[in-house]
């Protein structure tokens, strides 16, 4: 028998390692790049709309976008797959487009440009033919990416000579064709390029999978299925995320308002279930339109079976198409992206609304006004309805305010599919004034309470003229009755005169000398209130009431006349509806009107270190014309061009130190925490001119007008007003109750123990005493003329406490509130400010933030842990999950006072967000601005908790303690 020595065993050993590792690292390296191939190969087809010829392309044994543009048209493999006429076409385009693409591709290469590739394939451009004719547009697009800056001048100079040489636009493809022959050489390469490292390595990686197959106690539960080697992947035990499957939970179609769920399961590559944990980097995402949806996601269970098994579940609020990818890594699983569809649910009365809402509607005299109706299910969607000519489900209760009859009218409903939208045709046969409650099923829409004005045919048409005259000189006679929430004991004989901005209401001395009395503005604050019929003075009554000054009240022939003009005027002035977002459209379209785009630059250099006072000086010649062009901003000393960020950077400075109290001390804080919101410093230091106020006036009125051009252009104002600051800003009078959210501590102390308790012992007069900075008395100011003299009492203790936030919050700081406004006013007419109220003034100006539910989560304060209180939470959590970026601002906005989060998000608010349980059930949930408070009450159902919640931050997000 022959005998081996040590030695050559040793050598036949290492010769079986070499070879083994030379035949693993060749077959790897071969499955690898054909993954990569086919992968790019599927991905090209489904950028250029070819995924119909997918898989007669890969049958054909075609993996890759240059064995593609090296198939003939003709070739038989493809004829006998294809089939037919139409089949055959669309391989020989996908041919086509596979050449240009490589054509195009090499031409990048060969000028050192390949950087560009990605940018342009984004633009839709991917061939030279349509370089060659791409836009100035696409092309600032792409050199805008700062990446790509650097080497702009080269893509031009490229580009200029592809143009000017158009036998390059389409060169003889031959030149860039890939040649796919016998792969003999490539292999021997590969095996004769391994060298004795190699060798060992294999060896180190035998050693390991041994190691592998005898398990390693130290390493933890899954460690064992995480060991790599060579050897694994020749045998196929790795996770391979095209032999991954789903399971779907649901059938189609389903309707919102469920918690959906579904099953994720893993296998390796040669087909064996792989335990999947959270080391293997799964990430799912589900998007409805531009918003991500959180998901849970849950890996295995305490089942051996399902180790390869992750369980997902989100919530759907909003109908229509979700994306679902669900990638291992940077790898879709097999089938991945999904789409699913989800309907909207039954119509929910509460959210159904009646479009182009105002809460006076204008009738003709037996003729047929159309009440446009969207019809939305509890989470606010879009539903379809079907019209039921046995039964109408919508009507409208309409009763005469004299009389108090009630009358039901159920006109014809027409349906569009295309908008789904409802059309009822109202039509009242008897002119005069009348209450209408809309209705669903007999439950109130959501703004279906409102006035209907009948007006006869002749009353209609004036109305009609009035509103189109140019010149505005529209007045009509009155009676007012009562004034200053005072009852006057002879009424006065006034004239209401009405343009498209205000109503003013006027007396005369001696019938020829005006005296203005009242002015109220053409805007939505401005309510009217029908009264009935005046038997004294034979006329009907009409109260007027604007939240900035105390209502009156007038008795007038002409009353449905002037209600009807100032109706039309407000409709006009809005752009025909009353909520946020049509409102906001309609600021946005009129800003744009207003100040033509200036497409010319304005070139500003300031000074970093002195950022206020250089912005002011190159600003201070500037007309409005000039605050409306685009600015390119530069700072003295820095390179860089102005592509956007530089602007950017300069607007959020100089609101920086205009409006943070630690900077120019222009405004101040009512809290000693930095957390306070920001008023006017009426004790600023004495260098501070009202100039500065002027010029944040016009920096705060460029942002709105940035943000009206949308895009890139948007610019939110960084600050935090207080909300009697913001009210000032439209024209709404200032009252006790701002106090809450504006300077907490006050009304902890002095305001809240002064509205709830007997004063009688307290002493107080209709005086407010100011004292400086050190704590000696300076003067003693009276809130009314005669305060010194006047006791405040239970009856009239009221009446002070506005008096009080009149002078604290307005009348001090009148000054700097006309410098402001003088300066905003300037790029933004105070008509288009007025449409909006302080809660929205402030999310046009400051933006909705970007807001974290996950942050939310980490930085928040439950005061009690119940059971019943736990399961309220968990609803909560999930309804909130689900919110949109505004919806989180308002409940922000709700729980507050404020939109607006500190730099560091929920982790610096102080005090923390905090979550108390209300004793009370089925109510709204109610808010303490002044602690960060939100209370909750107990629900038999998340539905009735999410209809509550959203209710409540959406109609009461003015806060104060909505208890």
């Amino acid at each position: 028998m022959t005998e081996f020595s040590p030695t050559g065993i040793k050598l036949r050993r290492f010769l079986l390692i070499f070879f083994i590792c030379g035949i693993s690292w060749f077959v790897y390296k071969r499955h690898v790049t054909h993954q990569e191939q086919r992968s790019n190969l599927l991905e090209w087809l489904r950028e250029n709309g070819l995924t119909n010829i997918a898989t007669t392309v890969l049958n054909t044994g075609v993996h890759s976008v240059e064995e593609l543009a090296n198939k003939a048209s003709t070739d038989y493999e493809f004829r006998i797959q294809a089939l037919n006429k139409e089949a055959e076409e669309r391989i020989e385009e996908g041919i086509n487009k596979a050449r240009d693409y490589l054509q195009f591709k090499h031409w990048l290469t060969d000028n050192q440009l390949g950087q560009f590739l990605d940018k342009l394939k984004r633009l839709k451009v991917q061939s030279l033919h349509q370089l060659c004719n791409t836009e100035g547009v696409i092309l600032k697009e792409l050199l805008e990416d700062a990446s790509l800056a650097e080497n702009y001048e080269d893509f031009y100079t490229a580009l200029d000579q592809l143009r000017a040489d158009t036998s390059q636009c389409t060169p003889p493809y031959s030149q860039y064709t890939y040649k796919t022959g016998d792969n003999s050489l490539l292999s021997l390469v590969y095996f004769s390029s391994i060298t004795f490292t190699l060798a060992t390595m294999v060896y180190v990686a035998t050693t390991t999978v041994m190691s592998w197959r005898q398990g390693n106690p130290g390493s933890g539960t899954n460690s064992k299925y995480k060991t790599s080697s060579i050897l694994e992947y020749v045998m196929g035990n790795y996770l391979e995320p095209k032999k991954c499957k789903v399971h779907w939970e649901w059938e189609e179609p389903q309707t919102v308002g469920k918690t959906m769920t579904f099953q994720i399961k893993f296998f390796q590559k040669n087909g064996r279930a792989y335990p999947i944990s959270d080391a293997d980097n799964l990430v799912v995402e589900i998007m409805n339109m531009n918003n991500r949806m959180t998901a849970s996601v849950q890996h295995g269970s305490s089942k051996s079976a399902e180790a390869n098994t992750s369980h997902v579940m989100f919530t759907v609020h909003k109908s229509g198409e979700y994306k679902i990818s669900i990638m291992v890594g940077a790898t879709h699983i097999k089938g991945s992206p999904f789409i699913k569809e989800f309907d909207p649910g039954p119509i929910d009365a509460s959210k159904t609304r009646i479009a182009n809402h105002s809460s006076v509607i204008v009738c003709t005299q037996g003729q047929d006004r159309p009440l446009v109706i969207e019809p939305r299910d509890q989470y606010g969607n879009l539903c379809k309805y079907v019209v039921d000519s046995a039964e109408h489900h919508f009507n409208v209760s309409i009763t005469e305010p004299n009389s108090g009859a009630t009358t039901c009218h159920n006109g014809r409903l027409v349906y569009e599919s295309s908008t789904k939208h409802i059309t009822m045709q109202l039509k009242l046969s008897d002119e005069g004034c009348y209450k209408a409650v809309a209705t669903y099923k007999n439950t109130k829409l959501h703004n279906g309470e409102f006035s209907i004005l009948v007006l006869n045919e002749n009353d209609s048409n004036l109305v009609k003229k009035n509103t189109a005259k140019k010149s505005h000189n529209i007045w009509y006679e009155g009676r007012l009755l009562s004034s200053n929430n005072e009852k006057l004991s002879k009424a006065k004989k006034v004239f209401c005169y009405i343009s498209p901005k205000q109503l003013t209401i006027k007396e005369f001395y001696l019938k020829i000398i005006p005296k203005r009395l009242f002015t109220f503005r053409v805007c939505p604050s401005t309510k009217f209130l029908f009264k009935g019929y005046s038997n004294h003075y034979d006329a009907p009554v009409l109260t007027i009431d604007d939240g900035a000054q105390p209502p009156l009240e007038l008795a007038t022939k002409d009353r449905g006349i002037i209600a009807a003009t100032f109706t039309n005027f407000l409709l006009k002035n809005i752009g025909g509806s009353e909520t946020f977002k049509d409102k906001q459209d309609f600021f946005y379209h009129e800003v744009r009107q207003l100040h033509r785009r200036r497409d010319t630059k304005l070139y500003v250099q300031v000074q970093r270190a002195n950022i206020l006072e250089s912005s002011m000086k190159a600003s201070k010649n500037w007309s409005t014309s000039d605050w409306c062009r685009n600015f390119e901003v530069t700072f003295q000393g820095e390179a860089g061009l102005d592509w956007g960020g530089v602007r950017r950077e300069w607007f959020e400075l100089v609101c920086s130190e205009l409006f943070d109290p630690s900077s120019s001390g222009l405004f101040t804080r009512f809290t000693e925490d930095n957390q306070g919101l920001v008023h006017p410093n009426h004790k600023r230091v004495n260098y501070s001119k009202l100039k500065y106020y002027e010029f944040a006036g016009k920096v705060v009125g460029k942002c709105l007008y940035e943000s009206s051009l949308g895009g890139s252009y948007r610019q939110n104002v960084k600050a935090k007003f207080t909300r009697s600051f913001l009210a000032q800003i439209i024209g709404l009078r200032v009252s006790y109750r701002y106090f809450e959210q504006d300077d907490p501590s006050f009304y902890m102390s002095k305001i809240k123990y002064i509205e709830e308790n007997d004063i009688t012992d307290m002493e107080l007069l209709f005086t407010e005493d100011e004292y400086d900075n050190a704590g000696k008395l300076e003067q003693v100011i009276e809130l009314k003329p005669g305060g010194a003299k006047t006791k405040v009492t239970n009856k009239n203790k009221l009446k002070y406490l506005d008096k009080l936030a009149q002078h604290r919050l307005a009348n001090c700081i009148k000054d700097e509130m006309e410098a402001f406004l003088k300066g905003l006013n300037d790029l933004i007419p105070d008509n288009l400010l007025g449409i909006f109220d302080e809660n929205e003034l402030e999310l046009l100006m400051c933006g909705t933030g970007s807001y974290s539910v996950a942050d939310l989560k980490q930085f928040h304060t439950v005061t009690t842990h119940t059971q019943e209180f736990t399961q309220v939470l968990k609803w909560f959590w999930t309804i909130v999950s689900g919110f949109t970026q505004e919806e989180m601002a308002r409940l922000l906005q709700f729980t507050t006072g404020c939109s607006q989060l500190p730099p560091g998000g929920f982790a610096e608010l102080n005090p923390h967000f905090t979550i108390s349980p209300s004793p009370m059930y089925g109510v709204l949930p109610t808010a303490h601005t002044c602690f960060n408070q939100l209370c909750l009450p107990d629900y038999d159902s998340i539905d009735h908790f999410h209809q509550s919640l959203v209710i409540a931050i959406n109609e009461g997000n003015t806060g104060f303690g909505m208890v």
